[in-house]
């Protein structure tokens, strides 16, 4: 009976490693499927740009494998058992159970409201497709009123700085303004800071600086200082955070939710469960946590890929770089921001800014895209047998189903 391997999650971690494994694994002893709730390829990189009336290419998933055997279950994930060795999912159809041999957990972040009253009603966000095309939606609407409309942007993060330049460029007609709960990009160096505060001036966009949002509601943010801003449309880029389905399920996570695992992306509590990118808890080179980014998730899911072949084939298990080198910070279409970090992830003096940075920004854009469209090309022909006869405990598991792309 083949190995049943399952990847949670077709995201920039998700995609690569399912497709590697199809490359490396041969078919004659393992079974892939990937489970995604959309039938596309997300380009989470870039949803700020979507929303804010840019069009983002969406590859469709069946594309992306095709040619590599991989079954791919458009479904959403509700629950995990690590000891029966089934994944619960729910679609169209009523859904089911998957039974695995090696699971890759890779569902990663969402937007995560730190328990402020109103967001979750009122306020829009960035963290998927459908709320990014629902902000879009509704900066449509604004930007057809006379008197435009004005735009408040809460959190001073990447993501924050990324999606309040962005609109401010693309909808010079609405008053944007980016509230920032300390100084506006304490994470940068002097030099950096400087161009992003340059930028924003440029942009014409409000900085509230060392303000803290309280409550959301539908026309306006009160502040913990009492007072209250006006906002048409309100986005919460405030902070991320994972489902809370691998801690329902027994695994062992840390205190927000991500899996702890060893150097080799395997969880520490389920040796046959792995995690990548946003979802899994992992310490880098450097003795520090690899943050949530679109380049851990490039690091651990080829971590994670090494290991389960390394392990299913008997071969030995590579360690691949575990690093964080910077940050790439786009100010709207023609700016950005390169800053590099030292080890211990504080900001390197020199920086790079201007249409330098950006044209490196859009480089690496395109390459992320182009690499999980073709997550098989430049890889070894050779399909290596597994080692020995895997456990068939969770061959029996229900499982229905799915869609083999050709």
């Amino acid at each position: 009976m083949k190995h049943r391997i399952v990847v949670l999650g077709a995201g920039y971690a998700g995609a690569y490693v399912a497709g590697t494994l199809a490359r490396r694994l041969s078919p004659e002893d393992t079974e892939i499927t990937v489970v995604n709730a959309e039938p596309d390829f997300v380009q989470r990189l870039r949803l700020h740009h979507l929303a804010a009336g840019r069009e983002v290419e969406a590859p469709q998933l069946a594309d992306v494998f095709a040619g590599t055997g991989i079954r791919l279950r458009p479904a959403r994930v509700t629950a995990v058992d690590p000891e029966r060795q089934v994944v619960t999912v729910a679609d169209a159809d009523g859904g089911g159970e998957l039974g695995y041999g090696t699971l890759l957990y890779a569902l990663g972040s969402r937007v995560t409201t730190h328990g402020v009253p109103g967001v979750a009603e009122h306020a829009f966000d960035v963290a998927g497709r459908p709320s990014a095309l629902r902000l879009r939606e509704r900066l449509d609407s604004l930007s057809r009123r006379d008197e435009g409309g004005s735009v408040l942007v809460v959190g001073d993060g990447l993501t924050g700085i990324e999606t309040a330049t962005e609109i401010a460029e693309s909808r010079p007609g609405l008053s944007v303004a980016l509230v920032a709960r300390g100084e506006l990009g304490a994470q940068l160096s002097a030099g950096a800071r400087s161009h992003l505060r340059q930028a924003c001036d440029r942009l014409g966009i409000t900085v509230l600086e060392h303000t803290e949002a309280e409550a959301v509601e539908a026309a306006r943010v009160l502040c913990a200082d009492g007072t209250a801003l006006a906002s048409d449309a309100t986005v919460w880029t405030a902070g991320f955070a994972v489902s809370p389905i691998a801690a329902a399920g027994g695994l062992e996570v840390t205190e927000n939710g991500r899996i702890v695992v060893d150097r080799t992306m395997q969880s520490v509590s389920h040796p046959n469960v792995y995690a990548a990118g946003d979802s899994a808890y992992a310490i880098g080179d450097n003795g520090q946590p690899l943050p949530m980014s679109c380049a851990s998730a490039g690091y651990t899911g080829m971590q994670a890929t090494a290991a389960i072949v390394g392990r299913l084939t008997g071969r030995k298990i590579a360690n691949t770089k575990l690093e964080y080198l910077g940050n790439h910070i786009s100010l709207g279409r023609r700016d950005a921001i390169l800053q590099m970090v030292d080890d211990e992830g504080q900001a390197k003096p020199k920086y790079v800014g201007g249409r330098k940075a950006a044209l490196i920004k859009a480089g690496i854009l395109k390459m992320s895209l182009w690499t999980t469209s073709h997550p098989t090309f430049g890889l070894p022909k050779r399909k290596h047998h597994l080692a020995a006869v895997p456990d068939a405990s969770a061959e029996k598991a229900i499982v229905y189903p799915e869609k083999t792309v050709a």
